[in-house]
């Protein structure tokens, strides 16, 4: 091939590859605009050669883009940006679905200088990679790993947290207490005669029961207390920045919520209450196991007297 079809062929290939090529010099004036820049960005080259790339896209984030030339002229070295640094350079359209829940042409950027025989940065050379189908690929692993780990910190009957993730909760929750100074409460409640219920109508009848009163209590709570389903028939509940005197307020609540209405099974009308048992972070505790065996033991106290009462923990209390 003569050495002067080289240059036609460079053009070429510059013009024809799948990616945006534009180059500017040290003013950000455009000297070089490719094929795929001229159908994305609606602007024919001849349009823009010599003209500064600013003024004609004024959209662009000047003050970031500029200091990112400066930086390839002083260093003469290449500079990379991906679209998960900033989605995009240009606002280019895309011809994907919009269900892929992306804008617009997500874009990895490369900055490379180009130098003279003096081994000066004469230019800077922009190549622009459309990575749409990346970013939609990627964003859909990312929900879906979100999905997955939902689903595993779920318990699969009443769709509370399960007890793995409730007790990681309260770890984090009395750590972030005792650093602060922060008050917190635990309940620990359970549903009294469960195992009677499943023993005259059945263990769907009791699935029924758990299904039902996880969700009364569920709508009973603010949106930062955290509720878990922690055994059987037992729930565990996590009330950050409240005391005692207000986790007993809520606890009457939840009570109330699950004695006035009974359960309907098919034509059963089953009656259920509550029992529950509350504690809160003192200056003697030790970990979060010692809340839960606090709360229980409160708990305890509510199934001895007689039960559908809420009791509050007391340290000093001998029968604690």
């Amino acid at each position: 091939m003569p050495d002067t079809d080289a240059p036609k062929l460079l053009d070429f290939i510059v013009d024809r590859t799948h990616a945006g090529i534009f180059v500017v010099n040290r003013d950000m004036e455009i000297v070089l605009w490719n094929q795929f820049m001229e159908v994305h960005s609606g602007r024919k080259a001849q349009q823009l050669l010599g003209k500064n790339l600013f003024d004609e896209f004024p959209e662009l984030p000047r003050k970031w883009l500029a200091r990112k030339v400066e930086n390839v002229f002083i260093l003469k070295n290449f500079s990379f940006t991906s679209w998960e640094q900033r989605p995009y350079l240009f606002k280019f359209p895309h011809n994907r679905p919009v269900t892929g829940g992306v804008d617009c042409m997500r874009q990895d950027c490369t900055l490379m200088p180009v130098k003279n025989a003096a081994g000066e940065v004469e230019y800077v050379c922009f190549t622009l990679f459309d990575v749409t189908d990346t970013s939609i690929y990627q964003q859909k692993l990312k929900a879906l790993t979100q999905e997955l780990r939902e689903v595993g910190n779920r318990d699969g009957l009443t769709q509370l947290f399960n007890r793995r993730y409730i007790e990681e909760s309260l770890g984090k929750e009395f750590n972030r207490a005792r650093r602060y100074g922060q008050p917190l409460t635990v309940i620990l409640t359970d549903i009294d005669h469960f195992k009677q219920v499943n023993d005259t109508h059945g263990h769907l009848a009791g699935d029924e029961v758990l299904r039902i009163i996880a969700r009364r209590l569920q709508d009973s709570l603010r949106d930062t207390d955290i509720l878990g389903r922690y055994g059987g028939e037992e729930f565990l509940i996590v009330l950050p920045n409240t005391g005692t005197s207000g986790g007993k307020v809520l606890a009457e609540r939840l009570r109330h919520a699950i004695e006035s209405e009974p359960v309907s099974f098919g034509d059963t009308s089953l009656s259920v209450t509550i029992s529950l048992g509350i504690t809160e972070l003192r200056k003697d505790s030790h970990d979060y196991e010692q809340l839960i065996g606090e709360a229980d033991q409160a708990l305890y106290q509510a199934k001895e007297g007689g039960r559908n009462r809420a009791i509050v923990f007391r340290p000093d209390d001998p029968a604690s």
